[in-house]
């Protein structure tokens, strides 16, 4: 592998794993917890998850992959489907 390679592969590794580490900010945190669950209340658990995940993919500049995080730490969410381009 070339160098450049090598910091491909790195960074796509942890693109995967960016939604995952929003949700448990969200999750380890009182108050954004109690946001969280007051917003999926008014509005649905989809539409909540949707939202946040498409604000992380606008802040990073994400983009949906077939690749996902097979195993998220947090249980807000199934698993992550964004990536960097």
């Amino acid at each position: 592998m070339t160098p450049s390679q090598i910091a491909q592969e790195a960074i796509a590794i942890l693109n995967k794993r960016i939604t995952n580490e929003i949700f448990l900010t969200i999750q380890n945190s009182r108050e954004l917890m109690l946001e969280y669950l007051r917003a999926i209340e008014a509005k649905g658990l989809d539409l909540v998850n949707q939202t946040i995940g498409k604000e992380v993919k606008k802040a990073y500049q994400l983009t949906n992959i077939d690749d996902r995080e097979d195993n998220p730490s947090c249980t807000l969410i199934g698993s992550t489907t964004l990536n960097r381009d």
